[in-house]
């Protein structure tokens, strides 16, 4: 007799997981990933100097090169840090009008999480684990979690 719990049965599958580490994955993702990054960050109005902290001190020649090419293949954490930031935008979206979602990052929060700092900064400062808290944040207050 087996313990293990049998879950019903649903229409939904899970979705397969990607191995960031398959580099044929990342160049398939990369592309995308970049112009996705480069739509959000104009969205938020961000300075070329905090759009390169946000993707982990990337060189401002080298940003300006990925912003004319997006072509190229993003490493594990780059692409990591664009999908929790993709993943932001969408909950901001989806929680606020689109005026107040684009806003929102570059406006002073009185959530504990962020000290008094804009959601911005406390990212800048944070790195991916920023990231992932404001991720988890949003994510739980749209019911996602």
């Amino acid at each position: 007799m087996s313990l293990a719990y049998a879950y019903p049965l649903s229409r939904f599958e899970p979705a397969a997981v990607i191995d960031l580490n398959d580099k044929a994955e990342r160049e398939r993702l990369s592309k995308s990933a970049l112009q996705g990054f480069f739509k959000l960050a104009q969205a938020w109005k961000l300075r070329d100097e905090d759009a390169c902290i946000l993707l982990g001190g990337v060189s401002s020649s080298a940003f300006y090169e990925w912003k004319k090419k997006p072509g190229r293949i993003l490493e594990v954490d780059r692409i990591t840090r664009i999908s929790y930031l993709v993943g932001i935008y969408k909950a901001l979206h989806i929680l606020y009008g689109d005026e107040l979602a684009d806003l929102w990052v570059s406006l002073p929060n009185r959530n504990v999480i962020f000290g008094g700092k804009t959601p911005l900064r406390y990212m800048q400062e944070g790195g991916l684990l920023a990231m992932q808290t404001v991720r988890a944040l949003l994510d739980a207050r749209r019911g996602g979690m």
